[in-house]
């Protein structure tokens, strides 16, 4: 994908599993998967990829976001993620930012290893919010804690929002967790708008008030959702969540009454 002269590349790490009927519900609508069997599998297992963008912009070469690192639990995997970096012609080395949509597991996976920090040259960056709410917090978690602490030193948080690099800015859309952030790639009159959790699965573009189980804040998060569905909705405006398939990017149209959206090929 080509936003005017920046470049961003999906960086895919593994795959996630989950029932989709237990973890995406739309309030008072019994069944709100009985039109959307293309996106399930034959259990009605919603499959997440997992991973993370690479974004070149001037002389910054950019991750959103650090896959899900090398857990193997039977419901996610990764493993897969440097591969698919070095794929792109990128080394650990030669990240300069790793900026994080939130902070949980499948998102900053990479971000450390086995408490060494993965791209040593990279400033790592996040709301202020998420790394109060995961690492500061008297109940932070603490796998986030061990994963997350060894970055202090190369850590920048932010609280408004704010340019980071050349046509990649920030905006606060709390609600999945307190700081979520989308990260807008804009050039000239092309934009692009990095979801990151927002959105798990299409089907959240297609109808409003979608809720996932994993919010920490349910309400503020379908109002996110209904929000950003609503302005990119007949847009030129190219969007991708987190967990995608493939991690591709698309548009999202109305027919005939009915949203949808379309992926780019």
């Amino acid at each position: 994908m080509k936003i005017g002269t920046i470049q961003v590349l999906p960086v895919l790490d593994g795959t996630g599993r989950e029932p989709a009927a237990e973890v995406l519900t739309r309030p008072g609508v019994p069944d709100a998967w009985a039109c959307h069997g293309d996106q399930l599998d034959e259990h009605g297992t919603l499959h997440l990829d997992l991973g993370g963008f690479l974004v070149r912009t001037g002389d910054r070469t950019v991750l959103v976001d650090a896959g899900v690192g090398t857990i193997d639990n039977g419901r996610y995997a990764g493993g897969r993620f440097l591969d698919s970096l070095r794929g792109h012609g990128v080394g650990p080395e030669d990240v300069t930012d790793v900026v994080f949509t939130h902070l949980h597991f499948d998102h900053v996976g990479w971000a450390t290893r086995k408490g060494a920090i993965v791209f040593p040259n990279a400033t790592y960056r996040v709301h202020e919010a998420d790394w109060a709410h995961f690492v500061d917090s008297s109940d932070a978690e603490p796998g986030a804690v061990r994963k997350l602490t060894p970055l202090t030193e190369r850590l920048e948080t932010f609280g408004a929002d704010t340019v980071l690099a050349p046509g990649l800015s920030t905006r606060h859309t709390p609600g999945h967790t307190p700081g979520s952030t989308v990260f807008v790639v804009a050039d000239g009159d092309e934009r692009a708008l990095l979801l990151g959790d927002v959105v798990h699965s299409v089907v959240e573009l297609h109808e409003r008030d979608w809720e996932a189980v994993f919010d920490v804040d349910p309400v503020a998060a379908r109002a996110v959702r209904n929000a950003v569905a609503d302005e990119v909705a007949d847009s030129t405006d190219v969007v991708v969540g987190a967990h995608f398939p493939g991690l591709r990017f698309g548009r999202v149209v109305t027919a005939f009454g009915n949203r949808t959206f379309q992926q780019i090929v």
